[in-house]
């Protein structure tokens, strides 16, 4: 059996995000909000924790702050602890001047601290996707199986191949071929599953190293683990496959972001955030429970510490400290919720300023939106997802995919038709 004290969980932070754009537009992609309380960062952190790594290390870079502060809040380790959660942040050094220029070239620049680690295996990891992997058992297909490295693989249709960098593999489940989005003319022959409507296996951009092969590997050419180090790993390794047949979401972008959460809410969802043996972990706010005030809930995922009065809410997420007024309808919506409750004192200046208070005010009609923390929409607004709406950007609010995004502190007056 495989001691995961001598496995490195590297989790990858630092990208810009611009996919999910305006989420990210002051956060980190890892730090946005998912399913009413967690954060992208807890699912990766959640799996590293239940394999019992004890030593975790975050790279950083952009919009950082929040997902810092996150880490710090959340993952502290007490004394008697072993391991350690780092934060490897981009940084100008006697070695390099220039920020991460890709997924390997974040790692490449933190060889010192990998190092440092001394561990015989490093576990890459993204900080985006949703899903509940048990790393131990991907760590033990790698040993046994004599692996250099060992990619994470999903099975995929050939309607979902043309997204991904999709891998070919042996009957023994080596890696033979990697062919990054290939057009659907260039499927033909890159099945590695006969008599399958997933014939297809699609990378997860998941990855286990032996620590040495990494570092030789980096010292090649090439910025990016997709394009570069895997196929530059087929050359001369031993790459093997794993196949995770389970849920995986990689939410990057805005569309793929609000089904994920609204699948969260569905009568029988995909992932499981219930599951008592490997729970989702994340900070611990001590809220209180919701009220809920002669509410019609229908299909309804709620964060802790709201106050619900008379409104209908159906098939949608509401978030922590989530004000939401009387007569409001919500449906198929993303409410990220609030980070602060406002007092009596604040609802006065609101009144002073003219400004609605945070939540959603009496009367207002959300439909098709994701509503990120903080925002302010007054009574009696309208917002409702066009399916031929352009992407667009205004002052308060931003179109993509024909879904409303309120951004953070975004500010709606009283009456606004969107």
């Amino acid at each position: 059996m495989v001691d995961m004290r001598n496995v490195l969980g590297l989790i990858l932070g630092g990208g810009a995000g611009t996919r999910l754009y305006p989420l990210t537009r002051e956060r980190a992609k890892p730090a946005v909000p998912l399913g009413g309380k967690y954060r992208l960062i807890d699912i990766p952190m959640s799996n590293c924790l239940h394999a019992g790594i004890q030593k975790i290390a975050i790279l950083t870079q952009y919009n950082s702050v929040s997902l810092h502060r996150h880490v710090f809040r959340t993952y502290t380790r007490d004394a008697f602890t072993r391991g350690w959660v780092q934060i490897l942040a981009a940084e100008q050094t006697p070695r390099t001047e220039d920020w991460y220029q890709g997924t390997a070239d974040a790692v490449r620049k933190q060889k010192l601290e990998i190092r440092e680690a001394h561990t015989d295996y490093v576990l890459v990891l993204a900080g985006d996707h949703l899903y509940r992997m048990d790393y131990r058992r991907f760590v033990e297909f790698h040993q046994d199986s004599g692996a250099d490295l060992t990619v994470a693989v999903q099975p995929v249709s050939a309607e979902e191949a043309p997204s991904l960098g999709i891998l070919k593999m042996s009957p023994d489940n080596q890696i033979i071929s990697f062919t990054e989005k290939p057009r659907p003319e260039m499927l033909d022959g890159l099945e590695s599953r006969e008599e399958s409507d997933r014939p297809f296996m699609g990378s997860m951009g998941i990855y286990v190293f032996k620590t040495e092969v990494l570092f030789e590997l980096l010292d090649g050419i090439g910025d990016d683990f997709g394009h570069d180090i895997v196929p530059a790993a087929l050359q001369k390794h031993r790459v093997m496959g794993y196949v995770f047949d389970g849920f995986w979401g990689d939410i990057g972008t805005i569309r793929r972001f609000y089904e994920v959460n609204l699948a969260l809410a569905s009568p029988q969802p995909p992932f499981d955030i219930y599951d008592p043996d490997r729970p989702i972990y994340t900070r611990a706010r001590f809220l209180p429970g919701s009220l809920i005030e002669s509410a019609h809930l229908h299909h309804v995922l709620i964060g802790d510490g709201c106050r619900i009065q008379d409104a209908t809410i159906r098939y949608s997420v509401i978030g922590l400290r989530a004000m939401v007024g009387r007569g409001v309808t919500i449906h198929r919506t993303v409410m990220m919720g609030a980070d602060f409750y406002e007092s009596d004192a604040d609802r006065r200046e609101n009144a002073r300023l003219g400004r609605p208070d945070v939540g959603i005010g009496p009367g207002s009609v959300i439909e098709g939106a994701i509503i990120d923390k903080d925002a302010r929409i007054g009574r009696r607004v309208i917002i409702r997802m066009l399916p031929d709406r352009p992407d667009e950007e205004h002052e308060n609010w931003v179109a993509r995919d024909g879904i409303v995004i309120v951004p953070k502190n975004a500010i709606i007056p009283d009456g606004t038709v969107i």
